[in-house]
C-alpha cells in the first residue's frame, strides 16, 4: 500500500490569527503617535490675549484762553505742573491753536500761563509750540503737554473676530473664552493705576518707624501690652451732628 502526502492550504483559523496579529500591531503603533490637534492653539489667559504695555505718551491739559486766569485755572495749572515734575518730565510745552479764530487771544494769554506754571514750583522749562485745531471757526483752547510713561492695552476693545453662536462652524463649540473676554478689565486697570511702573516692579519700601518699633519692644521687655491705646472713644453714626 502506497501512502502519499499532499500539502494543503493553511486552514481558516491560521489566516484569522495572522490578521489579528497585524491589527494588534497597527493599534499599538497608533497609540504611540501624538494626538492630532486641529483647532487654535493660541493663549486662553486674558492677560496674554490683552496685554498691558508701557510706553511714553503725551499728557495734555486744555486751558480756556483768557488774559487773566481765574483761581480755578491757576489750581489746575499748579496741579498739572506738580504731576509733571513728579513723573520726571523735564519740559512742559504750551501749544497754540494756529489758524483758529481766537489765535491772537490765546497768544496774549501765554505770559499769564507761563507765570502760573513757574509760581507753582513745578517745572521751569516751558516751550511754545502749535497744533492744528479741528475747526478753525471754533474757539480753541491752549493745550499744555508733557510726555510721561503711561499704561495701555496693546489694542482696542470691543472687537469680535468670531461669532459666539456661529452655526456655520464648530468654533463656538470649543470650551474656550471668547476673544474680547477680559479686555475691558485690562483697560480699566491700565487707566486707573497710579504709577504705571508698578505693573513692572514694586516700589521701593520706605524705612520703618524706629521710634514706634523701639517703644513696642520696650513694653514687651517690661511685660506690658505693646498695643496702642486710643483715648478717643468711637462715635456712632447716629450721634454725628446731634447735641
Amino acid at each position: 500500500m502506497t501512502i502519499s502526502f499532499h500539502r494543503s492550504a493553511p486552514p481558516f483559523c491560521a489566516l484569522a490569527l495572522r490578521i489579528n496579529i497585524f491589527a494588534f500591531i497597527a493599534i499599538a503603533l497608533a497609540g504611540c503617535t501624538d494626538r492630532l490637534v486641529t483647532g487654535s492653539t493660541g493663549p486662553t489667559d486674558y492677560k496674554l490675549v490683552h496685554p498691558i504695555i508701557l510706553g511714553e505718551r503725551p499728557v495734555t491739559l486744555d486751558v480756556s484762553p483768557a488774559a487773566k486766569l481765574d483761581a480755578g485755572s491757576r489750581r489746575r495749572l499748579a496741579q498739572f505742573a506738580a504731576e509733571a515734575k513728579e513723573e520726571g518730565a523735564e519740559r512742559i510745552e504750551v501749544l497754540v491753536p494756529v489758524g483758529a479764530v481766537n489765535e491772537a487771544q490765546t497768544r496774549a494769554a501765554l505770559p499769564a500761563i507761563k507765570a502760573a506754571l513757574q509760581e507753582s514750583g513745578g517745572i521751569s522749562a516751558i516751550s511754545i509750540g502749535s497744533y492744528p485745531p479741528l475747526n478753525s471757526a471754533d474757539q480753541s483752547p491752549l493745550r499744555l503737554s508733557y510726555r510721561a510713561v503711561r499704561a495701555a492695552v496693546a489694542h482696542g476693545c470691543g472687537q469680535w473676530p468670531a461669532d459666539l453662536a456661529s452655526g456655520a462652524s464648530l468654533e463656538s463649540w470649543e470650551n474656550r473664552p471668547y476673544w474680547n473676554y477680559g479686555c475691558a478689565y485690562q483697560n480699566m486697570i491700565a487707566t486707573q493705576v497710579d504709577d504705571p511702573r508698578d505693573l513692572e516692579a514694586p516700589r521701593a519700601s520706605t524705612p520703618g518707624d524706629i521710634r514706634t518699633r523701639s517703644r513696642a519692644i520696650e513694653k514687651v521687655r517690661q511685660g506690658a501690652d505693646p498695643t496702642t491705646q486710643w483715648s478717643t472713644p468711637p462715635i456712632g453714626i447716629g450721634t454725628v451732628g446731634t447735641k
